[in-house]
């Protein structure tokens, strides 16, 4: 028992330490364009955060592999308890794919449309009163949610789907040990509940991008800057907006050259997804599956470990292992 203890310090220590990136680094990696181009709404300036959560829900991991994207994501919901577990009826629902880039579904870049469209669907019939689609994307959002397939299965499963637009931010205090005053997109200061729905890929910078890195996509201005420090940002983003629920889309996986990739040889076919109730624990689990990393190699897990946000420890957690 000791041995664990100092292990999880020694763990959390060094995830918790800032990667810090030069200025060549960052202008050999991912170039975001800057969808906001001045604040709009100022909140006041007491610190904002939005914990979405299900009060005393504790923490769950379910995984599903299968040959139908939508059944397989149908699956997961069942066993954490269904889509009523999460959803009451009247609420507003913002859901968050990744759609940042210009990519058809089969280039992995975005998250997969038939599982965007079953979480949607569920949605619906659980009896929520507006099913939001939304990102903040990095390529012409227009063109974003139409190649990604996301904009037609969405409406199709009855959601609104929204692109990002100027007016649509707020600029709120986060809080963070990165991220202080930012502007965060409307939907999901006002939403009752989230659902986070990332395609498990590759990243330039952080190795991989999972649950908490897709949170890039709820906020605007020069989101460049945020990679000086993409730790820290990360769990930031983590602590300000904590999800109902993270569903990790790896029916196919950006292997490298991620995050917008390209090229079809970096592509892999899993056919799987993994579902939870713990932001810190899905990525931790997403990240080793898929990618081979071990915790204290994606650094944003020991920083919002220590931040209460979840465990890395995703062992530790009641699991469920599906096939459908």
């Amino acid at each position: 028992m000791d041995g664990t203890n100092i292990d999880r310090r020694t763990f959390l220590q060094r995830s918790g330490k800032a990667i810090g990136f030069s200025a060549v680094a960052i202008a050999g990696g991912v170039l975001l364009h800057e969808p906001v181009r001045q604040p709009f709404h100022r909140e006041a300036e007491q610190v904002i955060q939005r914990d979405l959560r299900i009060p005393g829900m504790t923490g769950r991991l379910v995984t599903v592999r299968g040959d139908d994207p939508a059944r397989m994501t149908a699956a997961a919901l069942a066993s954490l308890g269904g889509i009523s577990t999460f959803i009451s009826e009247g609420d507003v629902v913002v859901v968050k794919p990744n759609v940042g880039w210009d990519r058809r579904p089969e280039q992995a870049a975005n998250t997969n449309p038939d599982v965007v469209g079953e979480v949607v669907r569920q949605c619906v019939e659980a009896g929520a009163a507006r099913v939001l689609v939304t990102d903040v994307t990095c390529n012409d959002a227009t063109r974003c949610f139409n190649r990604s397939g996301i904009a037609a299965a969405a409406r199709e499963a009855g959601a609104d789907v929204e692109l990002a637009r100027d007016a649509h931010f707020r600029e709120v205090n986060m809080g963070g040990a990165m991220l202080g005053t930012q502007l965060v997109y409307d939907a999901y200061l006002e939403a009752d509940k989230c659902i986070n729905i990332p395609i498990a890929k590759h990243h330039g910078l952080t190795r991989v991008t999972l649950g908490m890195k897709n949170l890039y996509g709820i906020i605007g201005g020069n989101r460049a800057r945020l990679h000086q420090d993409i730790n820290n940002s990360i769990a930031d983003l983590g602590n300000f907006l904590q999800p109902t629920l993270v569903i990790v889309d790896a029916w196919r996986i950006l292997l490298r050259n991620g995050p917008q990739g390209g090229s079809l040889a970096d592509v892999e076919e899993r056919r799987m997804l993994v579902a939870s109730t713990d932001q810190v624990a899905i990525d931790a689990w997403a990240g080793e599956e898929f990618f081979g990393l071990r915790a204290e190699e994606m650094g944003w897990l020991g920083l919002a470990e220590a931040r209460g946000l979840g465990t890395a420890d995703y062992a530790s957690l009641p699991f469920e292992e599906l096939t459908v």
